[in-house]
């Protein structure tokens, strides 16, 4: 399981989302970007399906994930 409360991108709220990790300032769950990005889109097409997504939210999002994944290795 991912620490997110280390990464400035996200934010999670009981009241919204129901909890969910979501991309900070908007509704929209991190669990989207990956799972779109497993279905084939491109962070680009993210970026233009969820549009209160700024692209550099979700590639820092991505960085993050990289690097925790990294120091867990």
């Amino acid at each position: 399981m991912i620490d997110w409360s280390n990464c400035p991108e996200v934010e999670r709220d009981a009241e919204r989302v129901s909890g969910a990790w979501v991309f900070r300032g908007t509704r929209v769950p991190v669990a989207a970007l990956f799972e779109n990005l497993e279905d084939g889109i491109t962070i680009n097409q993210f970026g233009e399906l969820f549009p209160g997504v700024d692209l550099k939210q979700a590639r820092a999002v991505l960085d993050y994930i990289a690097k925790t994944s990294l120091a867990a290795a």
